[in-house]
């Protein structure tokens, strides 16, 4: 009895293996499974993309070389990218700004505000002011954090179907702007195309 429990056992795990159905697989079991657009969302090699132009650009600007000519790295608070798209890509634009977080922080760039006490200083001005968190109000929650700078951005894009295909166009533009002056210190845009093709 055990060993026909067994052998049943063992044929619907072999059925569920190499059945005709898809197959869960990891990155490296699967040469090039990365480089594959499985959405015209933003994925992994998107948003390496975008980081790559955005941090690149950056880190060779003017407010970057006076920030590393500074004794002390001054306080930056990173603020959420706004999402002006038809896309679902909140989750892909907070990791992108963990990777920008982590390059300043790790190259000894900037110090960076604690992003869990930043939210809660948001979510006050947004009771205070009984509206929905923007821009404007950065300037005031940066000066309340200590910050000399803040980074944001916006991304925004051109969707377009034809013929049962389709291509959305990504626009990323970031910035630093000073919390006191209200200056944009540094400003730059990535872009990107996915699509849907025949």
């Amino acid at each position: 009895m055990k060993a026909l429990i067994s052998l049943v056992t063992i044929t619907i795990i072999a059925a569920g293996t190499f059945g005709c159905g898809p197959t869960f697989v990891r990155g490296d079991e699967v040469e090039g499974l990365d480089d594959y657009a499985m959405s015209t969302g933003l994925d992994k090699k998107d948003l390496e993309k975008l980081f790559d132009q955005n941090i690149k650009s950056l880190m060779e600007s003017a407010i970057v070389a006076k920030w590393k000519a500074e004794p002390e790295p001054p306080v930056v608070s990173i603020f959420p990218i706004a999402n002006e798209t038809s896309e679902h890509v909140r989750d892909q634009l907070d990791a992108l700004l963990s990777k920008m977080e982590t390059k300043l922080i790790n190259g000894g760039v900037a110090t960076i505000v604690d992003h869990e006490r930043q939210l809660l200083l948001i979510e006050e001005v947004k009771t205070q002011q009984g509206a929905a968190f923007n821009e404007s109000h950065a300037t005031q929650v940066g000066r309340q954090l200590g910050a000399k700078f803040f980074l944001t951005g916006k991304v925004h894009d051109a969707a377009e179907r034809a013929e049962g295909e389709r291509r959305v166009q990504y626009f990323l533009f970031m910035k630093v702007v000073e919390v006191e002056t209200g200056v944009v210190r540094w400003q730059n845009e990535a872009n990107l195309t996915k699509g849907l093709v025949k």
